[in-house]
């Protein structure tokens, strides 16, 4: 049989080596990091793909579409500022409530706007396949694992 103060050096260095492999494990693994210019790219590549947009038509579309996701951003931007509301506070509620309509209205207006824009530029079938492309990157990114198929009985 082992001896108590054997038994006790035995339980802190196994105590000590948990302590460090758990921290080392947190250390390891780093938390991702958005990258505007990455997501950018994927959606850009989704939508040509989902659309069928030859490398013509999307040198043509594309800065076009960059100028409405920009004053989309600006949108956004305001969006997030409005989450900071002191909620005990009505007045400050109601005001807050008043802008992220308002701004919804112009999301909507910059929207309309570019989607004249962009079928000027394509034909309104390859316009209408970037809209629900757009929406099913949105929807896949968001979604669960992913994208991931789900397992089936």
């Amino acid at each position: 049989m082992l001896k108590k103060q054997e038994r006790m050096r035995i339980s802190k260095f196994l105590i000590i080596a948990l302590m460090t492999f758990v921290v080392s494990l947190a250390q390891a693994q780093k938390p991702k990091h958005f990258d505007p210019e990455r997501f950018q790219r994927k959606l850009e590549q989704f939508i040509a793909t989902q659309a069928c947009l030859s490398p013509a038509e999307s040198a043509e579309f594309f800065p076009v579409y960059r100028e409405m996701r920009n004053k989309q951003w600006a949108y956004f931007a305001n969006e997030r500022r409005l989450r900071h509301i002191d909620t005990s506070d009505d007045k400050a509620c109601a005001e807050a409530i008043r802008k992220r309509d308002a701004g919804d209205l112009e999301l909507k207006r910059i929207q309309q706007t570019y989607h004249e824009k962009f079928m000027t530029i394509l034909p309104a079938s390859k316009v209408y396949l970037i809209i629900k492309a757009e929406d099913n990157f949105h929807r896949r990114l968001f979604k669960p694992n992913n994208g991931a198929k789900k397992k089936t009985k």
